[in-house]
């Protein structure tokens, strides 16, 4: 499962409780958590999260981040890639679903290249953007401007599925069987 989020904390306790209940999550559902490696921000929290619960964590890191001494070094298994188009491959090839969690300009350009792939049928992995206390709300509104001027279909937003809490998000999850990736169809 690969887990997209902030390299911040954001405002408020709320995005740091959210990100601990994903990680917590994950281990409880004996799923192996993929993301960027970071030990700073919601990334941090969830990975910390999921290895307290004794889940597995497989970290990628481009190796300009990783000079930057941010990685987190307790993780199953560590990644370090050339560049970020290399992490985000791996990331890829090392997931069988994403989670979306509020982030800034790296998560969503995350979040728009697994989207994108997904329009052009590359895979057919779940991908659930967690709302959180409507964080992504804006984006939301862009997507549906876009499908409204004619730019995207309206079957854009059948690529992924929109939740409020992690709950909800876990329920998507444990619907696909994400605990097993054989049954990917990818083309890539």
């Amino acid at each position: 499962m690969c887990v997209y989020c902030g390299s911040r904390l954001g405002r408020g306790s709320d995005y740091e409780i959210l990100a601990s209940a994903i990680g917590t999550g994950l281990a409880e559902r004996g799923m192996t958590m993929v993301y960027g490696a970071g030990s700073i921000g919601l990334m941090g929290v969830a990975a910390r999260a999921a290895l307290d619960g004794g889940g597995d964590v497989i970290g990628v890191i481009p190796q300009h981040l990783d000079k930057i001494e941010i990685t987190e070094r307790n993780l199953t298994e560590l990644h370090v890639t050339k560049n970020m188009h290399d992490r985000k491959r791996l990331m890829f090839d090392r997931s069988d679903a994403f989670f979306i969690l509020p982030g800034g300009l790296g998560t969503l350009d995350e979040m728009m290249e697994i989207l994108t792939w997904a329009q052009l049928s590359l895979h057919k992995r779940p991908i659930v953007l967690i709302n959180h206390h409507g964080y992504w709300d804006q984006v939301l509104s862009l997507f549906s401007h876009i499908i409204t001027e004619g730019f995207a279909s309206d079957t854009a937003n059948d690529l992924f599925s929109v939740v409020n809490d992690e709950k909800a998000a876990f329920a998507i999850i444990d619907d696909h069987d994400c605990h097993n990736d054989k049954a990917r169809t990818d083309l890539f």
